[in-house]
């Protein structure tokens, strides 16, 4: 009898100030605050634990979440996440003005094209990879009504590196995803997670820079599968 064909509810959403979700309504994009909207999304779709996964801020995020909201979380995927203190090696120039007094508000009432691109192929291993229909899509996106405000806003805000600290107490299974030449959050954070989180697995794809799951889907995706035990 052939063997039964595993499946997973697969949930993607976008966070306050991204995609069409809106700005926060109070302004707050604190990793706290953050969370309890993903917990507050959980329970509007009646999810009671799920494996959750992020890139970058999302990663922080859903690390976040496993230490906030520990039965919620089966199993964690952390793709290039942030948390630990800042050591880029690059910073694409958009988020640099982000965080210039005065200047930023600039990018609040207008955000170019070209630093939408520019900033694109600064975070990717292989800047080539980036398409004018990736470029179009993440600049129709900040057209969103307050979605420029909330990333000013959010570059902004005092950053709190104090639940970093409690890494080590996450105890979920985590994969940690990394792209080798991810300048933004360089691999050094990838191997800190690993020795933070006990058990954890690593892989780090050489070729790929801050957004493995972008530049190489088909690549990356065989790890999570693995990960999952659906391959």
């Amino acid at each position: 009898m052939p063997a039964l064909k595993k499946e997973r509810r697969v949930i993607t959403f976008d966070l306050p100030g991204f995609g069409l979700t809106g700005p926060s309504p109070d302004g707050d994009y604190s990793l706290e605050a953050t969370v309890r909207f993903v917990v507050a999304l959980l329970d509007k779709l009646g999810v009671a634990h799920c494996v959750l996964g992020g890139n970058s801020l999302g990663g922080a995020i859903s690390w976040a979440t496993a230490l906030m909201e520990p039965s919620r979380v089966d199993k964690l995927i952390l793709v290039d996440a942030g948390g630990y203190p800042a050591h880029s090696t690059s910073i694409p120039l958009g988020f640099r003005i982000a965080r210039i007094p005065g200047i930023n508000q600039m990018l609040s009432q207008t955000l170019p094209r070209f630093l939408i691109a520019s900033g694109m192929r600064n975070v990717f291993g292989d800047p080539s990879k980036v398409t004018d229909l990736m470029v179009d899509r993440a600049y129709e996106l900040t057209l969103r009504e307050g979605n420029r405000q909330a990333m000013v806003q959010r570059f902004n805000q005092p950053r709190r590196t104090s639940l970093a600290g409690r890494i080590p107490e996450i105890k979920v299974p985590t994969l940690i995803i990394w792209g080798g030449r991810d300048r933004l959050i360089p691999p050094d954070d990838a191997e800190r997670f690993h020795r933070d989180i006990a058990g954890s697995t690593l892989v780090i794809f050489d070729g790929l820079g801050h957004a493995p799951e972008e530049e190489d889907p088909a690549r990356t995706v065989v790890a999570v599968k693995q990960f999952l035990g659906l391959d």
